[in-house]
């Protein structure tokens, strides 16, 4: 089974992730963040990922440890769970219409994090959730798990779709990169002969 956990403490925050990628995209997610909840949430059902994640934080300060610290974990845990990412496809995209927003995401489980982020929000908060929020979660995971990540905002006004889409987006693309591949199921997906 390719599955992982990651433990994280600091001063701001302690976390703990655990991801089983060969899932049926069961989920049980309490950050303490109602709506980065429901991301997650969403991540998990979508990329047929299993995902547990706990985590505590500095709340009294603002959401921003708790959503990137969480991020850095679950990119340790999905890069640890790949492994030497011998047989998968390696690369994922996914178009996804939410309503009125419409993302595209476009991603290459390469080792070489990199992040295109062209998401403009409308509003500053979704909620009591500050927008600006969702690029830190997908840098960290994008840095922490060695993915190079495109997210592309075709349309959309409203903020909390623009975000529920991105996170679907990605869900959908992980689960077509992590996916093993029949045609090459002992062999790393690229001609270096590592990733």
């Amino acid at each position: 089974m390719r599955k992982a956990e990651i433990s994280r403490k600091t001063s701001e925050t302690e976390i703990s992730v655990a991801v089983t990628l060969d899932g049926t995209g069961a989920y049980d997610c309490q950050t303490g963040v109602g709506f980065f909840d429901h991301m997650l949430d969403q991540l998990a059902k979508h990329s047929m990922i299993d995902l547990t994640v706990r985590a505590t934080g500095d709340l009294h300060i603002d959401d921003h440890h708790t959503v990137e610290d969480v991020g850095i974990a679950l990119g340790q845990a999905l890069a640890q769970a790949l492994g030497d990412k011998r047989g998968i496809r390696r690369y994922g995209e996914c178009r996804l219409a939410m309503d009125d927003a419409q993302l595209v995401c476009a991603l290459d489980l390469s080792g070489r994090p990199f992040l295109v982020w062209n998401v403009d929000f409308p509003t500053q908060k979704i909620g009591t959730f500050d927008t600006e929020l969702v690029r830190e979660f997908f840098q960290a995971i994008s840095t922490h798990g060695g993915i190079t990540l495109h997210m592309d905002r075709v349309h959309g006004f409203n903020s909390h779709h623009i975000a529920e889409a991105a996170f679907k987006a990605l869900a959908r693309a992980l689960r077509m990169a992590v996916e093993p591949d029949p045609r090459q199921a002992d062999a790393i997906p690229s001609t270096k002969g590592a990733l």
